[in-house]
């Protein structure tokens, strides 16, 4: 799963990867893993679905969000940070870049686990997303089937819950509305 180059790894690095392989540079090292599979996709897409209206529009909830799937997040020393799923909140991000990567660091990010980016998903970009003040992360595990959330106080990530199966929840930060985590999972073959 992950590709730890010697030499501190380049954007050139990243384009040269295969089509069917996606890669991030996190702290200089190139980090590669399959596309994700169906249960993954799922998870990413309801939640984007669930959070765009309320949050990101305004219909049926506060508004002030940027919610986006896989935006390419440039930091420095890590020049392709690609989350599952980010958001910003608008007084920190009020317009989106058009022809550029986000240059700020996400309020919110959520990573669907894959067998594939389980570990990866919490020993390196969890302390890595800690360690540049990402202020709430959540963990959605279709194999599990539960969602699991942390809020970041003085660096550190503190538990706030886990939630699964088919629970209606309010989950900071966007607990003005109420998610529906069924529609997260596959249906359980018999």
């Amino acid at each position: 799963m992950a590709d730890a180059a010697r030499k501190r790894a380049t954007y050139e690095d990243l384009l040269a990867l295969p089509p069917n392989v996606k890669g991030e540079i996190l702290d200089g090292v190139l980090y590669t893993q399959p596309q994700p599979l169906p249960r993954h996709v799922l998870g990413t897409a309801s939640m984007q679905e669930q959070l765009g209206p309320p949050f990101r529009r305004g219909i049926g909830g506060p508004g002030g969000w940027w919610i986006l799937p896989e935006p390419q997040i440039d930091l420095p020393d890590s020049p392709a940070v690609i989350p599952d799923l980010a958001g910003w909140r608008r007084e920190r991000m009020p317009e989106l870049p058009s022809n550029e990567s986000i240059k700020i660091v996400p309020d919110w990010v959520c990573e669907i686990f894959s067998p594939s980016t389980r570990g990866y998903d919490q020993r390196v970009k969890q302390p890595f997303y800690a360690k540049h003040g990402v202020r709430w992360l959540w963990f959605i595990d279709p194999e599990a089937r539960v969602l699991l959330a942390y809020r970041l106080e003085n660096g550190r990530w503190v538990y706030i819950g886990t939630w699964g199966n088919d629970d209606r929840a309010r989950i900071e930060p966007f607990d003005a509305i109420e998610l529906d985590l069924s529609d997260l999972w596959l249906p359980v073959s018999g």
